[in-house]
């Protein structure tokens, strides 16, 4: 039993990230119903440059604020830079998708080309290695601040969008785009903030993954297949929905890697998405998407 607990523990943990990625993805598509392929490379960038405010010397509390910041806007950027032309011009939504990846492979190159390709350590002010016995169960301050970060970044979302002027606006205009600009909702500027709020979630993700993995410039790939792996899960068009689906994955990820093999636990996301999708194709939270005309 304490076993299975610190698997657990472990798998919340991590799932709680995979949840703010999958938040990201559920947060966007629900605005515009485009799959953002670039979340993951924005979300590299901005740990990048909260890589290099440290390096240099900066506070971790300075750094991670400057990272947020750059993440949403440059996806702000991209959204009313490129995207919303994109749609004045009678784009579709694969033509949108085909461009979010665009993104991505120019963010890849930036990179390289500032910061090169070798694998890297991030400087974080939470240990892995230091660790307090809850019970039966220990946990590390990284796995402490990972969860942390995660139920936290998750929180701030929900009352942004349940409890704000601004969040009802992003409701409205995810529900219906027409009426949301009849009513006079300013919905390109919502839809703005919606892409710069989910890059930021992102960003906060890759800063608190960092530290567990090698810093590089494809080092959040795995994490954005298996926050996208978890929005699926919960739903694409369900942010309570991408949480529980981040939560499930990480902790199955782990039982697994516990209990069965390390080497099926990458495996373990798509044969979930499989099993849940044939039995509900609209994901464990979500709802059929129906347009409105």
């Amino acid at each position: 039993m304490e076993r299975f607990l610190q698997y657990a523990l472990t798998g919340l943990s991590a799932g709680s990230l995979y949840g703010l990625v999958a938040l990201g993805i559920v947060l966007i598509y629900r605005s515009t119903r485009v799959l953002n392929f670039a979340h993951g490379d924005v979300a590299t960038l901005g740990t990048f440059v909260a890589f290099a405010f440290v390096s240099q010397g900066y506070p971790f509390y300075v750094a991670f604020p400057v990272a947020l910041l750059v993440g949403g806007v440059v996806a702000i950027l991209f959204y009313f830079g490129v995207m919303l032309p994109a749609q004045r011009q009678g784009a579709n939504l694969l033509g949108q998708v085909i461009l979010t990846l665009g993104l991505a492979l120019i963010f890849q190159g930036v990179i390289v080309y500032q910061w090169g390709a070798e694998p890297d350590r991030f400087p974080f002010p939470l240990s892995e290695t230091k660790t307090w016995k809850l019970g039966p169960i220990y946990i590390s301050q990284l796995s402490l601040g990972t969860l942390g970060a995660g139920l936290v970044g998750s929180l701030l979302l929900y009352l942004l969008v349940q409890k704000t002027r601004l969040g009802l606006a992003m409701r409205a205009t995810s529900e219906n785009l027409p009426a949301a600009q009849t009513l006079g909702i300013p919905t390109r500027r919502v839809l703005g903030i919606s892409w710069g709020v989910a890059s930021a979630l992102g960003v906060v993700a890759g800063i608190f993954l960092a530290p567990a993995l090698l810093l590089d410039p494809f080092f959040m790939l795995d994490p954005f297949l298996k926050g996208f792996a978890a929005a699926v899960l919960g739903g694409l068009n369900s942010l309570p929905g991408a949480v529980v689906g981040g939560l499930v994955l990480g902790v199955a990820e782990s039982l697994t890697g516990g209990y069965l093999t390390i080497q099926f636990k990458n495996t373990l996301a798509f044969v979930i998405i499989i099993v849940v999708l044939l039995v509900r194709p609209e994901g464990l939270l979500g709802h059929e998407f129906k347009e409105r005309v």
